[in-house]
């Protein structure tokens, strides 16, 4: 019984840890062709792939393969493939969570 409340324990802590990682805030896209599945994030190593979920409840995966955004309040830009995925093709800007 004692194993089993240690695992619960070390469940709660490892789910607490990987949430406090989650970003909130605004996302944009970048135009062009060819970049699949990709985004720029000021904060995560290159290569990196990051779950990127709307409040709709869409998410995707995309890499990080480039720097940015740089305007102020946004935390991500993604390519347009990943933004057509996310359905955010006609607001241009919509919040969400990365993590």
């Amino acid at each position: 019984m004692k194993q089993a409340s240690s695992l619960t324990v070390l469940a709660v802590s490892l789910l607490a840890l990987s949430s406090a990682h989650a970003q909130s805030g605004l996302a944009s896209y970048y135009g062009g062709r060819g970049h699949g599945m990709t985004c720029a994030m000021r904060t995560k190593p290159m290569g990196s792939v990051v779950t990127v979920r709307t409040r709709t409840g869409r998410s995707i995966q995309c890499v990080v393969n480039d720097r940015g955004p740089f305007v102020r309040g946004r935390i991500i830009d993604v390519s347009v493939s990943a933004a057509r995925a996310l359905g955010m093709m006609g607001a241009g800007v919509v919040a969400v969570e990365v993590d």
